[in-house]
């Protein structure tokens, strides 16, 4: 089992910035990925973003790309995300997740956080 708890959202203005945070403990060994999955009222959940957990390799969704960056610690075996430019668009919940596999998809993640509320105001 993986235990992954989120921080860091919040509300902000359109045009501001964001840092989420998210830690892991239990069989962190068995990560391959871990990724950020947002989910906004009456819409299905979807990607934003993953990373390679030991390699670092970056995966973004094309509406973020440009304005978030992934990144891991991986001796803290904490994941983040920053928010930047913000829109009113990017309000949802924001999920962390991982998964043993090398995916992008939600449904190929069997660990998930409580969800943390990013809202932006316009």
């Amino acid at each position: 089992q993986v235990q992954l708890v989120e921080s860091g959202g919040g509300l902000v203005q359109a045009g501001g910035s964001l840092r989420l945070s998210c830690a892991a403990s239990g069989r962190t060994f068995s990560i391959h990925n871990m990724g950020w999955f947002r989910q906004a009222p009456g819409k299905e959940r979807e990607f934003v973003a993953a990373i390679n957990w030991s390699g670092g390799r970056e995966y973004y969704a094309e509406s973020v790309k440009g304005r978030f960056t992934i990144s891991r610690d991986y001796t803290k075996n904490t994941l983040y995300l920053q928010l930047n430019s913000l829109k009113p668009e990017d309000s949802a919940v924001y999920y962390c997740a991982a998964t043993g596999l090398d995916s992008t998809h939600y449904s190929q993640y069997d660990y998930w956080g409580q969800g943390t509320q990013v809202t932006v105001s316009s």
